[in-house]
């Protein structure tokens, strides 16, 4: 096998992006029009795990090929984050700034954790789970990772495809948003 090269200007324009320039979007899942779920969604690398594909904002920030994996950042106020949803897939939480709730279904027990910087969970595939800011950092920063070749859609608990219903939103057979009203 012969070993690739890469110069320095294509790794900067094809490999790296910095934190700071990423604009993401507020609309890039079914949830994000109930107050306790807005937050903003960067892609950063990957397949892109989105909803809303033709939204500009979640075009990955690096263009370059992500093989069985795609990694983006997750912005949101205290309190606020996803709502309940499993992916076919593991999914691995990492705040980057500030503090953050993950929690998930125990049957119907909600169950939770807290992260601090730097610390990790790992969430199990097929398991209900979904994460707030758990602090007034206004730079409150999480890393998301869903791994596997496929990671597809996500899988919304019932309870939050009927709360999104009454906002004008639910997601067609192939998981992408559609608009009601």
């Amino acid at each position: 096998m012969e070993t690739p090269t890469v110069t320095r200007s294509e790794m900067l324009s094809g490999h790296v992006a910095r934190e700071a320039e990423m604009q993401g979007s507020d609309l890039a899942f079914l949830d994000q029009r109930l107050p306790d779920h807005a937050r903003e969604i960067v892609n950063v690398i990957g397949m892109g795990v989105v909803e809303n594909p033709e939204d500009e904002g979640l075009v990955p920030k690096i263009p370059a090929s992500a093989h069985g994996f795609s990694v983006g950042y997750i912005r949101a106020k205290r309190g606020r984050g996803a709502a309940l949803h499993a992916h076919a897939t593991e999914e691995v939480f990492i705040p980057v700034h500030g503090q953050w709730e993950v929690y998930w279904l125990e049957g119907d027990t909600e169950r939770s954790v807290e992260l601090g910087v730097g610390d990790t969970v790992n969430v199990p595939i097929g398991i209900f789970r979904g994460f707030r800011c758990a602090c007034d950092d206004e730079n409150a920063l999480m890393l998301a990772i869903v791994g596997g070749p496929d990671p597809g859609k996500p899988i919304w608990h019932p309870s939050v495809i009927a709360a999104a219903r009454d906002t004008g939103l639910e997601v067609d057979d192939d998981g992408n948003l559609r608009e009601t009203i």
